[in-house]
Order: C-alpha cells, then sequence, then structure tokens
C-alpha cells in the first residue's frame, strides 16, 4: 500500500508586479496596516469593524504561525507601492492540498480606483498557478461591483454557487454563470 504524499506547505514568496511589491507579511506590518484598513467603508460588504493595531498585531501572530493544518497553507501579503514605498492593502490565499486556493484581497480606501486591487490579484494568481494550484476562488458580495471586477480582471467567472450570502468566483469549475 502505497502512502500519500502530501505537498509542502506554501510560504509567501515576494510577488512583482508592474507597480506594486507584495511583500510576505509580517507581525510588524500590523501597525501601519491599522492605519491603512482604518476606515469603516471597508467593512461595507464583509461586516465588522477596523481592528486596533493591537488586535491587528496579534491577528498577525496568527497568520504569521501558519495554519495548524499540516494540509492547509496561509499565504498572506501585503500591497507596497514601488513609486512610494506606501502599504496599499493586502491579498492572502489560504491553500488547501495544494490544489485550491481561496483568495481575497482588500486596499484602502485612499489608493481605491487605480487598479491596484485588479493588480495585485493578477500577481497573486499567477504566482499560485506557477506553484501548481489548479483551481482559485473568491467569494464576493452580489453587489460589491468593485470587487466582483478584480475577481475578473484575475481571471475568475461568477457561478451559480452561494456562500454566506456571497457569489463564488472560480478559475476551474464548471457552473459558471
Amino acid at each position: 500500500m502505497r502512502s500519500a504524499v502530501r505537498p509542502e506547505p506554501l510560504r509567501p514568496e515576494p510577488i512583482g508586479t508592474a507597480r506594486l511589491d507584495l511583500l510576505p507579511l509580517r507581525v510588524d506590518h500590523a501597525a501601519r496596516m491599522a492605519a491603512v484598513l482604518a476606515d469603516p467603508a471597508l467593512h461595507t460588504f464583509i461586516g465588522g469593524a477596523p481592528s486596533t493595531p493591537e488586535a491587528l498585531r496579534e491577528r498577525y501572530e496568527r497568520l504569521v504561525a501558519g495554519s495548524p493544518d499540516p494540509s492547509v497553507s496561509w499565504c498572506n501579503w501585503v500591497l507596497r507601492t514601488r513609486e512610494d514605498g506606501c502599504l496599499t492593502g493586502t491579498v492572502q490565499a489560504t491553500v488547501s492540498g495544494g490544489r485550491e486556493a481561496e483568495v481575497a484581497w482588500v486596499v484602502g480606501v485612499p489608493w481605491q480606483g487605480r487598479g491596484l486591487a485588479s493588480e495585485a490579484a493578477r500577481g497573486l494568481v499567477g504566482w499560485l498557478r506557477d506553484q501548481g494550484v489548479r483551481t482559485i476562488v473568491a467569494h464576493v458580495h452580489p453587489d460589491h461591483r468593485a470587487s466582483a471586477a478584480v475577481a475578473a480582471a484575475a481571471g475568475l467567472s461568477p457561478t451559480r454557487e452561494e456562500q454566506d450570502g456571497e457569489i463564488r468566483w472560480s478559475s476551474g469549475s464548471s457552473g459558471s454563470v
């Protein structure tokens, strides 16, 4: 009987795009990211409220430590603009079994409308593909047009599936609408 070989957990690596450096998340990003993510408008579609620097630091400590499930990789990045070195948002991927990733993105309000989220999401999806990830999914609120545009720019298509009131977008499934 052959034993199943588990893929090594993915570890985030720096990713470069035309205007951005996607830097692997570090705990010391928390203070600057708390300011980037401080606008309550960012929570319109996802609920909740902005985190304090302390709460974000605790969250980043958990994320950087990694998933307790060895078959799941938590990959998180901050977005830094090359032009001025400013942190502007985050992208993340939860990779299961090395084959499927659930991705998400957020860009601070002052930097929205410049295509940074789309650029970062395309960079993330390209990196995941290079790592052998076959299916990439995101969940987007049906009224969040900007996030739907990011998902489409990253090569994802809406499906007929819903989860917690959000539409599942996917790169590798049937059932697209």
